[in-house]
């Protein structure tokens, strides 16, 4: 894969699962976790990583039902892939590799991870990314038609199966495309043709949409019970957190990111809008590094 010269592949097998792991750098450097959305897989990472690569160590999972990691079918209540059992898979790993404390980056639903990460394992996470998302918890709350029609995925995915595996089935390669040129994007010109060939080759496939799925619909069950257990509980992100968002996307036009990071964080909240759409690594990779580079000192 073109801008993973020198890195390693490696599949876990943690909680049960197997998680495909693509790893490297500078194995004397801090250890960086980078982690992907919808509907990626850690490639969307190539270019950034050929940025950071001389200053850290970066370990960059598929998460659990994406990519070459597992895709078990989804359990009744989802709970198999809350982002609680996706970020308990990624300490596992970290684990495994003996890295008992990390920095964490997490774009789209890999930021809803990288949040739960901070939450759940505080004392390995030492300071925390988000890019292009607000809290979930706070996302369906202000939920109105415009954000509806927007993200109408979100409430697409999570009707019960197999309603929208099979439409999406039905030209799964169309769908994808629509989605990784969407969201203020505006096209698919930052994706080189071997990335977007990786892509296909992850997501149109019946067990990928399925998990694709089912990642949606515990964001919209059971996330919400844990997301909400955590606020009873005054419980918030211990460590310093860092807020990249596009100046094109839906969060910029209908959310205030910083202020709502801000609410659920401990520790100093810092942050920017990039000019890009959602898919700001790819569309942005050197000002990605720049302000990771910046942060997670």
């Amino acid at each position: 894969m073109n801008g993973f010269d020198g890195f390693d592949t490696r599949t876990f097998i943690v909680n049960g699962v197997a998680s495909f792991v693509r790893s490297g750098g500078n194995r004397n450097g801090p250890a960086l976790v980078l982690l992907h959305g919808f509907p990626q897989t850690h490639v969307m990472w190539r270019r950034v990583a050929q940025e950071l690569k001389n200053d850290y160590f970066l370990v960059m999972p598929d998460l659990r039902g994406y990519g070459d990691s597992s895709h078990a079918p989804g359990e009744p209540d989802h709970a198999n892939y809350s982002k609680r059992a996706m970020a308990a898979d990624v300490a596992a790993v970290m684990a495994t590799l003996g890295i008992e404390s990390y920095f964490v980056c997490g774009h789209d639903r890999g930021g809803r991870v990288a949040h739960r990460l901070a939450l759940d394992y505080p004392k390995q996470v030492k300071k925390l990314c988000v890019i292009d998302i607000a809290p979930t918890l706070d996302m369906y709350a202000r939920t109105d038609m415009e954000f509806a029609r927007a993200y109408y995925h979100w409430f697409h995915l999570i009707q019960p199966q197999p309603l929208p595996e099979t439409m999406i089935g039905g030209n799964a390669k169309t769908y994808l495309h629509h989605k990784l040129g969407g969201w203020g994007t505006g096209g698919m010109a930052h994706i080189e043709p071997d990335a977007l060939a990786e892509y296909e080759r992850c997501f149109c496939r019946t067990e990928a949409i399925h998990t694709a799925c089912e990642d949606y619909r515990a964001s919209a069950g059971i996330d919400l019970t844990h997301d909400r257990e955590s606020r009873q509980r005054a419980q918030k992100i211990a460590c310093d957190t860092l807020v990249l968002w596009g100046q094109r996307g839906v969060v910029q036009r209908l959310f205030k990111p910083l202020e709502l990071w801000q609410a659920q964080c401990a520790g100093l909240v810092t942050g920017q809008a990039l000019p890009a759409g959602h898919f700001i690594p790819e569309e942005l990779p050197e000002a990605t590094a720049s302000a990771l580079r910046q942060f997670m000192r």
